[in-house]
């Protein structure tokens, strides 16, 4: 178990990482052109919170896995944790619309990969939490 934390949190260190190429990737200086300036600033404000949690996340998960499954703190938060990644799996299919990837090939393996590692994250901070 504390291996799979520790790969765990090299991947939502990751994931905090990827967030930096969001601005150019998606061409917010375009796109964002013509939203007011509280919204564009609210756009980059949060995806930048949003980084610095995954990244707190992460190292949460790599410095302390022990302490997550062997303490009840450690397995309070693991509920938490479980609770944070169901919540975001139930929003990759009713937050976003299948538009956004639905017969788009390389959209479509990123929604299945994404699917795919919020249902691996939530269940196993809940398999920390009840074991």
């Amino acid at each position: 178990m504390e291996l799979q934390l520790k790969i765990i949190g090299l991947l939502l260190i990751a994931l905090a990482l990827v967030h930096a190429i969001f601005p150019s990737y998606f061409h917010w200086d375009r796109e964002l052109k013509s939203l007011s300036l509280i919204n564009r600033q609210m756009m980059m404000v949060h995806t930048f919170f949003i980084a610095l949690i995954l990244l707190l996340m992460g190292w949460l998960c790599l410095s302390t896995s022990k302490e997550l499954i062997n303490t009840s703190l450690g397995k309070q938060i693991a509920l938490g944790l479980g609770i944070f990644w169901t919540a975001r799996l139930f929003i990759q299919f009713f937050g976003y619309s299948s538009k956004l990837w639905k017969g788009k090939t390389f959209e479509t393996m990123v929604h299945i990969f994404f699917s795919i590692l919020f249902t691996y994250l939530s269940s196993f901070f809940f398999v920390v939490y009840f074991r």
